[in-house]
């Protein structure tokens, strides 16, 4: 089969792998015909050792028998590797592109959870060494025991037949009983990780204020139900599995005895050792279907899984790479920009329309909920606009390598986030460490001091979540990461709500130093000590843009109508924007 662009990268990845398919298939053809042994050594005692009672006749048959199976011992686990080491290649082949796909899709909140996205890629690649996939490699041989049954006897054959038949029936009974109760199941269990996993997020919360029974009870109706789902899908593949077992057992009496009966008449080619070998070779040709009809709740998962994985890739493509650009020099141009969080068609910012130099610095202010931080997601390209456009230097951020660009612009969201490793591993980006740039940053936000007294320096490590940290020395390292490097342009979400006086003068400095360098800052703040370094002012209610100019001009135009601590937002106190908000 060729590929071609209508299929799937899935797909297309399984092609590659052909070779593999053609090897595994053959090794199961010869496994298939070795497991004849056992047939083929009854046939010759009865009809050599019986007749000739010869004692070496049965050694050399006994011999050559014991080398048949250690031959097929050996050739089952070069299959076994075969398969494990194609589930390995194909993980390697898509990991990374599955990887970005799941970070790109919760970026557009067209998945919930990773975990989810992991376990699915976990599922497809163990079924490449399932034994319902050996039991599909070693069909062609149940076609072998059919014409070896009508070479007995037609009879036998036709039963065998009707027996064969009878197990796909009942293969399709379980799939159509099963399949629902075990959709329903993997859904069920999907809504109760996420719901765990969000809940663990906010451990801290629920244990301070006695909310672990209320949520707890939530999670177990999840799990209940998942619970359900899954003991009506057990139940109906059990009934089908008994079914599936009976058929096989009935298959081997049925032959034999019908070929006893065509013993009587004088009908079975061979004679009487025909009629064991019959039912054996009844048992060899029902294998296969009893194998996959007791897997098949594997088999409905894994399809499941992989529809989902097609479906991410599909609504994720990859990105072609870009030409290279020249460095950015921090000049930002927002051209009508109108923009919805991912999923959504209602805007939050609608028709913003403004210009900033390089080395320039805008405050951005404004109630919540009036699009500060989806302005800060929109400005470094992780938001789609639905129209309009950001430009650095004239280029789209949407659409420049993110790999590239990333390296000249710095980012603080709204809710801080660290990653489990080392201070100097946060700070660096986890890329290759440059000590001089690391304590620059560290400098910087006046955590350099602070860093040096620790007994491990800026080796200590920063736990999960940067759990070992207060509030402000988190945010004062995601600062520090975020002026890594010297980057050109930099959004800061909220960079003071968790800092005192002092870090708050360190932050107000810092910006003031880069900005001597060159770099463009888009500050979003509720206080007003960022104003009196800031070259503009945007303020924007309701998603619209209410002023925007240099900043003495907008606060003589707001002084007037209120205090000037309330244009900014809250006074002094006022709280953060909330960090899932818009």
């Amino acid at each position: 089969m060729k590929p071609d662009s209508s299929m799937s990268e899935l797909r297309l990845a399984l092609l590659e792998f052909k070779p593999v398919w053609r090897s595994a298939i053959g090794i199961s053809l010869v496994i298939g015909l070795l497991g004849f042994t056992s047939t083929v050594y009854m046939l010759e005692v009865y009809d050599r050792v019986v007749n000739s009672r010869n004692v070496m006749t049965l050694l050399m048959l006994t011999l050559v028998a014991l080398g048949a199976y250690a031959l097929m011992e050996v050739l089952e686990k070069m299959r076994s590797k075969l398969l494990w080491g194609a589930g390995i290649q194909f993980e390697l082949k898509m990991s990374d592109r599955l990887y970005k796909a799941m970070f790109d899709g919760l970026l557009k909140k067209q998945i919930n959870s990773a975990m989810m996205v992991q376990n699915d890629f976990r599922l497809v690649r163990e079924f490449f060494y399932n034994p319902v996939l050996s039991a599909v490699f070693e069909m062609p041989i149940a076609l072998v025991s059919v014409v070896l049954i009508f070479a007995i006897n037609p009879w036998l054959g036709a039963a065998a037949v009707v027996g064969a038949i009878a197990q796909t029936v009942v293969a399709w009974l379980t799939q159509q009983v099963s399949r629902k109760p075990l959709l329903e199941a993997q859904k069920r269990s999907q809504e109760a990780q996420t719901y765990a996993e969000a809940s663990l997020r906010n451990a801290q919360v629920m244990e301070s204020m006695g909310m672990m029974p209320a949520v707890m009870g939530v999670w177990q109706t999840k799990q209940n139900g998942l619970l359900s789902f899954q003991a009506r899908a057990s139940e109906a593949a059990g009934s089908m599995n008994a079914m599936s077992k009976l058929l096989q057992q009935l298959m081997s009496s049925v032959l034999l005895g019908l070929g006893a009966l065509l013993l009587l008449h004088n009908e079975l080619n061979g004679g009487a050792s025909m009629m064991i070998i019959g039912s054996v070779l009844g048992g060899r040709l029902l294998g296969p279907f009893t194998q996959i009809v007791q897997q098949w709740s594997a088999l409905v998962s894994v399809s499941a899984a992989w529809g989902r994985l097609e479906s991410l890739l599909a609504a994720v493509p990859s990105q072609p790479n870009n030409m290279a650009l020249p460095a950015p020099k921090g000049q930002l141009l927002v051209e009508g920009l109108t923009a919805a969080p991912p999923g959504q068609q209602q805007p939050v910012l609608r028709g913003l329309q403004f210009g900033l130099p390089a080395g320039a610095v805008l405050a951005v202010v404004g109630p919540s909920a009036s699009g500060k931080t989806s302005l800060a997601r929109l400005l470094l390209g992780i938001w789609l606009p639905m129209v309009g456009k950001v430009r650095l230097d004239g280029v789209d951020v949407h659409t420049w390598d993110k790999k590239e660009l990333g390296l000249h612009l710095g980012y603080l969201p709204q809710g801080v986030e660290l990653f489990e490793g080392s201070l100097a591993d946060n700070i660096c980006r986890f890329g290759e460490p440059d000590t001089a740039q690391i304590e620059e940053a560290a400098r910087l936000v006046g955590l350099h001091e602070f860093i040096l007294a620790l007994p491990q320096g800026y080796e200590t490590p920063v736990g999960r979540d940067g759990g070992l940290l207060s509030g402000g020395q988190r945010q004062r390292v995601a600062l520090a990461r975020a002026l890594y490097g010297n980057p050109v342009f930099v959004v800061l979400d909220e960079p003071n709500s968790s800092l005192d006086e002092a870090g708050d003068a360190a932050l107000a400095q810092a910006i003031v130093t880069m900005k001597s360098r060159g770099t463009t800052f888009v500050v979003i703040t509720h206080r007003t000590s960022v104003l009196s370094v800031s070259d503009f002012v945007l303020l924007l209610k309701d998603g619209l843009q209410q002023m925007f100019g240099p900043t003495a001009e907008v606060m003589q135009k707001l002084m007037p109508a209120q205090a000037a601590p309330a244009v900014a937002g809250a006074p002094a106190a006022g709280t953060a924007e909330a960090s899932q908000g818009t």
